[in-house]
């Protein structure tokens, strides 16, 4: 019997989280040799998410509910679910009914033919112009500084490997980032097409702020590429100011060229030169404080409650 967990975080979805069970029970249901686990994961949310899980949970004791105690965000909230995990076969999905279900069989069978990691690559995406850009220059940036395989694309509905999972959960800093722990952890990486579904209620809670913060996330999270790019523009830099210094002096000399006072392009130079440094200081700056906070053991995640988790009794903190 193959068990499969589904670990999904959950962020005002109260009004969905309850569908997307029902389906994961019944695609399960349908397929024989297969069993389920899933792991909800309530990260903080205003909404009545939390009392929809409890009312779950209590009558399906399949799911495992947790309840974090402050708000995390969708990669702390994996974490936890992650850990929670037991499955042979571990899936990440959102809670919106976005991720196409009735195709969860076509990822597993990517792993079955011995494949690590399956995950949807989507035809048509069903989010709004904003997050469509945030999607494409976070894949860039993906591409540029971790060395991402051109044409794989990382989507919310992801299926791995035990083993996957159990190096991935290794992390134990803050700040994971999922696209940098799977590659760094396997290249056996497939897509499989389908198309998104839209969304069962609401709408995404995918803003600007977190949008920058995941950018900045796998930007300095697991490459150091960023530091080397900084040596280069500051190279270039340098090397631009000689060659304008040596003409400058080249044709003060032998033209008799003068030059000429301009408060206007000495202001230039100054800004742009300027802009630079601080540039440079302030990804310098993050790194440090991404470090500091790792020394002083920043949790991912803080468990508040859980309900049908082993060795944890509701309540437990």
């Amino acid at each position: 019997m193959t068990k499969i967990s589904f670990v999904i975080p959950c962020y005002r979805s109260s009004k969905t989280v309850g569908k997307v069970i029902d389906e994961i029970d019944e695609v399960i249901k349908a397929h024989k040799g297969y069993d389920y686990e899933v792991v909800a994961v309530n990260d903080c949310s205003p909404d009545d998410t939390w009392a929809t899980l409890r009312e779950i949970a209590k009558k399906n004791k399949k799911v495992k509910a947790v309840n974090l105690a402050k708000n995390m965000n969708r990669p702390g909230a994996v974490m936890a679910g992650l850990n929670l995990s037991g499955g042979d076969f571990v899936v990440m999905m959102d809670d919106d009914g976005q991720c196409p279900m009735d195709h969860l069989f076509d990822l597993v069978k990517e792993l079955e033919d011995g494949h690590d990691v399956a995950m949807a690559k989507y035809t048509e995406y069903k989010q709004g112009l904003f997050k469509s850009f945030g999607t494409w220059f976070n894949r860039k940036t993906t591409e540029i500084i971790m060395e991402k395989p051109k044409g794989l694309d990382f989507t919310n509905f992801i299926i791995m490997k035990k083993y996957v999972k159990d190096e991935i959960i290794k992390y134990k800093n803050p700040y994971p980032y999922f696209t940098g722990l799977l590659l760094r952890t396997t290249k056996d990486i497939v897509n499989v097409k389908m198309e998104e579904r839209e969304r069962l209620a609401g709408s995404t809670n995918f803003t600007f702020k977190k949008m920058v913060s995941l950018w900045m996330n796998g930007f300095t999270a697991f490459s150091i590429k960023p530091l080397r790019i900084a040596t280069v523009l500051g190279i270039i830099s340098s090397v631009v100011g000689f060659i304008f210094g040596v003409v400058v002096i080249f044709k003060q000399i032998f033209s008799g060229f003068s030059v000429s006072a301009g408060y206007s392009s000495l202001m230039a130079v100054v800004l742009f030169v300027g802009g630079i440094i601080m540039l440079m200081l302030g990804l310098i700056g993050e790194y440090l404080g991404r470090i500091y906070i790792s020394i002083n053991n920043s949790p991912q995640f803080v468990i508040k409650e859980t309900i049908n988790v082993e060795g944890k009794d509701e309540g437990e903190k």
